[in-house]
Formats: C-alpha cells, sequence, structure tokens
C-alpha cells in the first residue's frame, strides 16, 4: 500500500511532466494534494518535504516551478526552419529548441539552456534562457530598399530574420547589392535585429563579388591593418650578410621546391643523400619568425587570422604578400633563411639522427607536381633517349628525385605497419574563367609527388615534435583524439553485415584495426559507403599545448612545423625552437608561453575551422554554378549519403547533389537508420551507400547552394 505522502509525491510528478503543465501558487498546490491549509506549521513542513523529493522549488511570487540545480551551456546551431538545436560544451546529446524558445538567440551564439520538463520522446528540449557570447556581429546578404529604410536579406539561410536598415544608415549601398551590415539592435521577440551599411561589396553579377560575400560572411578579412602593412613594407626584398651570421650554410646543397603550378607562397624544400647505407633528408622551412616578432602589428594579426583560407579564386593569406610571396617564399635562384630539420635514415627509413638548426638556402629548381611525377614515373634511359628539353633541364637532380621516391616509399610502408589511417578522398580542382564562372571540376589527384611531399612534412613534424616532448618544453602539438566509443560500436556493428571485422579492447580501436578495414574493403562495392562511415565515426584534429597523441597517423608525437607562411601554430613552435637554439628559454620565458598557449591552441583550432568552413561553402557555390548549365542531363554517381529527406548522390567530379524521398514516385519509401538504406515499402527497393546510380539534374538553386538529383532510368 503506497502512503499518502507517496501518493501525493507521484501526484507532483506527473503533474510537472505533463503537457498541462503551468506554475501554481501553493494554494492550489495545497487545494490539489489535499493538504490542511489550516495548520500552517504541517502544511510547510509537508510542502517542504515534497518540494525536496520531488525537485521543485518556490519562486519569489509564491509559486511553484521546477528545479533546476544549473542551466547548460553550449553553442545554438539553427536550422532555416527557425527551431534549432544546442550542442553542449560538456558531452552530452543536443538539446532540442523549439523556435518559440530560441529566445532571439542567433545561429552560433553561446547560450544557456534550461530544460523543458515537458520534453517530448526521447530527446531532450530547453529553453535559451541566456546569450552569453554572439557569434553573429554583421550580417551579409542582398540589400532589399524601399524610399525609407531597407532589409538586408542574409545569404546564411540559418539567419531567418533580415536586418533592418534605418534610411539615414543605408549610405551609398544600392537596392540589389551585396552588402555588410553591422548589428546595432538584435530586437526582442518578434522583432527584427537592426543595423547599419558598413560596406559595399557590389552587385551579385559581378566578378568575384560571390566569393566575397562569402568570405565577408566568415569573418574573414580582405586587407591588412595600415600598421600591419608599414612593418611588412619594412622587410626586406633580399637577404642581407649580416642576417646570415650564425647560420648552418648549406646554399651549395642540391636542393628543391615541390608545389602546386600555381602556388606563390613557397614556405618548404627538400634535399636528399644517400650515402654508406644511409639517408640524409633535409626539410628546410622558411625562417618566418626572423622577420615576425612576438607582440609586433604582424604577428598579433597573424594570430587573430590563425591560418590562410584558400577559396578557388583568390588566397586570403595570415601574412602580407611583401613576406608570403616576397622574402618568406623560398623562390628559385635566391638566398632564403630557413629553420631546418636534418634527418638520418637508414636503409628501412627509420630515423636515426638527426639536427634542428637555423640555416641559409638557395633554391636550384622550383619544382610543380605535375613535372616531378613525370619525371619519376619513367626511367632515367626513356628520358635520356627522347633527350626532352624537359629532362635535359632537370636532369641534375634526376637522380636526387628518384631516390625521393624510393625513401617515401618507405616512409608510407612504415606508417602502415604503425596503423596510420589514410583516407583517400579527392578534393576537387575547380577551374573558373574570366569572369569567375566555373568551367570545369576535377578531383584533384594525389601521385607520387604529392606522396613524397606529404611524408617528408609527415616524418618532420613527428621528429620535431618527439624532440620538444622529451625536452620538457613548452609546445603546440597536433592532437587527435581516440573516437568516440559509441560510434566505433556503430561502424563495428554495421560492417559486419559484410562480413568485415575489427578487433577492439574493451571500448577502445586501434588505428592499424581502421587501416585494415580500409584495405579490406579497397576496390569493393562497399569501399565508399564504409570508408565514408569510418571517417564520420573520427574526431577533429585541434592543436593543444600537451602531447596527447594523434589516433590517425597512428603517432605519440606530432606537430605543424612546416608552413609557418600559412599556420600560426608553425609560427608559434618556431619561435619556440629558435629560442631554444639560443639557449634563451628561461624559467620566466617558460612560464610566459605555458601562459599564453592554451589560448593559441584553443583560437588556432577555431581559427582553422573558420578557414576550412569558408573554403567548403565556396566549393559548394561553384560546384552548384556549374551544375546550372546542366539542368536536364545524365550523370553517372555514386549513393554518398542517406538521410530521412534524401538521398546523396556523388558524382565522378567531386559534385554532390541529392535525391529527395518526395521525388520517388515508384513507391513510398523509408529510411532504414539501422542499415543506412532507404527501402521502397512494397516494391522492396533498396538505396544503399556506395551504390552505382544514374541521376538527371533537375534542379540548382544557387542562393542556398544546393542541386536537386532525380534517378534516371
Amino acid at each position: 500500500m503506497k502512503s499518502l505522502y507517496d501518493e501525493r509525491k507521484n501526484m507532483i510528478d506527473e503533474y510537472i511532466h505533463s503537457k498541462e503543465y503551468k506554475p501554481i501558487k501553493l494554494k492550489q498546490m495545497a487545494m490539489m494534494l489535499g493538504v490542511p491549509s489550516e495548520d500552517k506549521a504541517e502544511f510547510r513542513q509537508i510542502i517542504r518535504e515534497l518540494t525536496e523529493d520531488c525537485r521543485i522549488s518556490i519562486d519569489k511570487h509564491g509559486k511553484i516551478r521546477p528545479h533546476v540545480d544549473e542551466l547548460i551551456s553550449g553553442t545554438f546551431s539553427q536550422t532555416q526552419r527557425g527551431f534549432g538545436f544546442v550542442i553542449p560544451d560538456e558531452e552530452g546529446e543536443d538539446i532540442f529548441i523549439r523556435e518559440s524558445d530560441t529566445g532571439n538567440a542567433m545561429h552560433g551564439d553561446k547560450v544557456k539552456v534550461k530544460l523543458n520538463n515537458f520534453s517530448r520522446g526521447k530527446r531532450r528540449e530547453g529553453s535559451i534562457v541566456e546569450i552569453t557570447e554572439r557569434a553573429v556581429t554583421t550580417v551579409v546578404g542582398t540589400l532589399d530598399k524601399s524610399d525609407n529604410f531597407a532589409f538586408v536579406i542574409s545569404d546564411n539561410v540559418r539567419l531567418i530574420k533580415d536586418t533592418f536598415i534605418p534610411k539615414e544608415k543605408i549610405g551609398d549601398a544600392r537596392d540589389g547589392q551585396k552588402v555588410v551590415a553591422l548589428i546595432t539592435d538584435y530586437g526582442k521577440g518578434k522583432k527584427n535585429p537592426e543595423g547599419e551599411i558598413i560596406d559595399i561589396l557590389g552587385y551579385p553579377d559581378e566578378v568575384g563579388v560571390d566569393i566575397l560575400s562569402i568570405a565577408k560572411s566568415f569573418g574573414l578579412p580582405d586587407s591588412f591593418p595600415a600598421n600591419v602593412i608599414k612593418e611588412a613594407k619594412r622587410a626586406p626584398v633580399k637577404v642581407v650578410e649580416e642576417d646570415i651570421q650564425g647560420r648552418k650554410d648549406i646554399r651549395d646543397w642540391l636542393t628543391i621546391t615541390i608545389d602546386g603550378e600555381d602556388a606563390k607562397d613557397l614556405d618548404d624544400a627538400v634535399t636528399l643523400t644517400f650515402e654508406n647505407g644511409i639517408y640524409t633528408l633535409g626539410v628546410h622551412i622558411a625562417d618566418v619568425t626572423h622577420y615576425v616578432k612576438e607582440g609586433k602589428p604582424l604577428d598579433k594579426e597573424a594570430l587573430k587570422r590563425g591560418t590562410s583560407a584558400y577559396l578557388v579564386d583568390r588566397v586570403i593569406p595570415m601574412l602580407p604578400r611583401e613576406l608570403s610571396n616576397g622574402i618568406c617564399s623560398l623562390n628559385e635562384g635566391v638566398d632564403r633563411l630557413c629553420l631546418s630539420c636534418i634527418m638520418q635514415l637508414d636503409m628501412s627509413g627509420n630515423v636515426i639522427g638527426h639536427e634542428i638548426a637555423e640555416t641559409v638556402i638557395n633554391v636550384n629548381h622550383r619544382m610543380s607536381y605535375t613535372v616531378v611525377n613525370r619525371l619519376v614515373s619513367q626511367s632515367e634511359d626513356s628520358i635520356r633517349e627522347e633527350e626532352s628539353a624537359e629532362y635535359i633541364k632537370y636532369r641534375d637532380i634526376y637522380g636526387m628525385l628518384k631516390l625521393m621516391e624510393e625513401l617515401a616509399q618507405k616512409r608510407i610502408d612504415i606508417r602502415k605497419k604503425q596503423g596510420s589511417i589514410d583516407f583517400d578522398f579527392p578534393e576537387s580542382k575547380i577551374l573558373l574563367d574570366e569572369k569567375g564562372w566555373p568551367v570545369e571540376i576535377k578531383p584533384y589527384e594525389r601521385n607520387i609527388a604529392t606522396r613524397i611531399i606529404e611524408e617528408f612534412m609527415l616524418i618532420t613534424n613527428e621528429t620535431i615534435a618527439e624532440d620538444y616532448f622529451w625536452q620538457e618544453q613548452p609546445f603546440l602539438y597536433r592532437s587527435h583524439e581516440n573516437p568516440d566509443p559509441d560510434k566505433i560500436q556503430e561502424l563495428s556493428l554495421f560492417i559486419s553485415n559484410f562480413g568485415f571485422h575489427m578487433k577492439r579492447t574493451g571500448t577502445k580501436v586501434h588505428p592499424m584495426e581502421v587501416q585494415k578495414l580500409l584495405a579490406g574493403i579497397r576496390g569493393t562495392a562497399e569501399e565508399n559507403l564504409i570508408s565514408r562511415l569510418a571517417l564520420r565515426s573520427m574526431k577533429r584534429a585541434k592543436y593543444t599545448p600537451t602531447a596527447d597523441g594523434h589516433f590517425g597517423l597512428a603517432m605519440k608525437y606530432y606537430c605543424h612545423f612546416t608552413s609557418p607562411i600559412r599556420r600560426y601554430p608553425d609560427l608559434q613552435i618556431h619561435r619556440i625552437i629558435k629560442e631554444n637554439i639560443h639557449g634563451e628559454l628561461s624559467e620566466k620565458k617558460k612560464e610566459h608561453y605555458h601562459s599564453i598557449l592554451p589560448g593559441v591552441a584553443e583560437t588556432s583550432s577555431m581559427l582553422e575551422r573558420r578557414a576550412e568552413e569558408a573554403e567548403r561553402e565556396v566549393h559548394k557555390l561553384k560546384k552548384a554554378q556549374y551544375m546550372s548549365n546542366h539542368v536536364g542531363e545524365t550523370f553517372d554517381g555514386i549513393i554518398s549519403g542517406i538521410t530521412g529527406w534524401g538521398i546523396y548522390v556523388e558524382l565522378p567530379n567531386t559534385v554532390e547533389g541529392m535525391v529527395r524521398l518526395e521525388e520517388l514516385f515508384d513507391d513510398e519509401y523509408y529510411y532504414d537508420e539501422s542499415n543506412y538504406q532507404i527501402v521502397g515499402r512494397y516494391s522492396g527497393n533498396v538505396y544503399s551507400l556506395g551504390q552505382r546510380v544514374k541521376v538527371k539534374v533537375l534542379h540548382v538553386d544557387l542562393d542556398v547552394r544546393t542541386i536537386d538529383f532525380v534517378f534516371d532510368a
């Protein structure tokens, strides 16, 4: 038999979790529970006990409310339909936020959420009660102008409210132009945010305005402040003799750079010799810190940018071109200052010794991936017989190139044995005409030349990181956490349907097992499907002040040392390394670095994500523009994604579009989530990840950068 107290407790629990719940006064609660209110002492004692057990509290107005120990902090991700989710800062499932409960928050804002007691179903629901940090301070969009006011219609479909612009804040902007508006008032309730025009980008059909709009929407700067330019212009145009003093002079070493044809910021050069069974590999990195001093305008601006961004028709550099394309670029035939890692490797390709030194170099040849690939793919005899101009020009380095190919392959074999994971998804190469319109899109293929540079940079980054870990010096590492156990469990269950398995130790998996899986599915119909699911189970790499290991590369120690022109973490650790070389890492200096490195790591990781997202959006736009010229045409493709509302299909040129379920008229289809399939309810038709299909381009929406396909028989 339940006691009267238990019955009353159950009544409260049921009420505060019901759809009809609303705050009620103490007297109403007493009446509902049948508590005698005549004896005030007894009444208060009963209510006190009930409020403690039922996790309810009495507010200042004497009303009963659910008790909340603490609010949940997180980031708000809003959909274009108004509702959204808060991704908690701590571990935990996302919290669903109805449009009416967004509390005037905008996409990306840092917020605090109160969980609702009337959440429907399994997912958590909440209300945003506080905005702790605004993510959106400016809006990029199209100006819709009338006589007395205007609105900026945001390019970002997740910013669902247009920004109101008073007449006196419009300036010279004209109707239909792309503009940037500074938000001056975020509004309340249903009121739109208000702002003022601070930049006019131009009309949408003007060359480059589309990409500039995306850059601005992510907060990527399009120019350097005057004091930064002033400092950059003071940099010398060539290396002077006094800068060479005390450096290791290796200008007589046979040295090359290998980059893309259109690269202008050449920050790494390589040398290689083989003698008495020992490879001597020199990786020489531009000594950017010689010209960029800590705390100066150039350094502050570089930290503020974090990384260079590559947006198809332009580069938004971390450093001004006077440095990135000038004195810091390892151009052919000129002296350049470097920080070099000179490694000795045995016959198997293992590092057996190394030296880190300040050097001066002089590059013999500026090579491209295409030319190097062509040279090393042929025998010297066949090239010599042709007596091609290309061979004659590069015959002094042909032997070194073949040696590089040999060593790179040994390094690839070593990494495979260690368990390094290689997700070989092709990147996109987009070619534009003079008006900025895409005329060709193709996969950016990796070849032996790209492999050579990748392997040499990987071993350098690992060697540097391990050295400084054991020296116990303050440092910045590149870390990649182990995958989430739940995601690995889901992946294991899924691949078992295809006869594949991964060994696990408890909840952990060794990267070797992921590598074995990828090798085992190579060439199979399931390769694309399982590779993508494996990739999705991985966490994102980030910068940390501690050596937390790199799961994907199967390395205990890893850092980014090889690109100080375009990545701030590389610049930061160059500074530490140089001070250490000169014996200047005093205890005070170490304390200084220990204090700033966590912030540098967090900022750099965040800015890296920003640049990646901007690059991704530019690619989406250019792919949509390209496919808008192919509406009605049919293409072969592979199913690359399955959702409850549609099927993603990727074409051989890397373009991806969606076949919406509503466009499948031959049956009633549903999403089989456990098997990642779309299934016809009556016909039994199945669409699965990795399946080859034919699709026709149905529609392209340039505003939201989406491509719609339909299946073609």
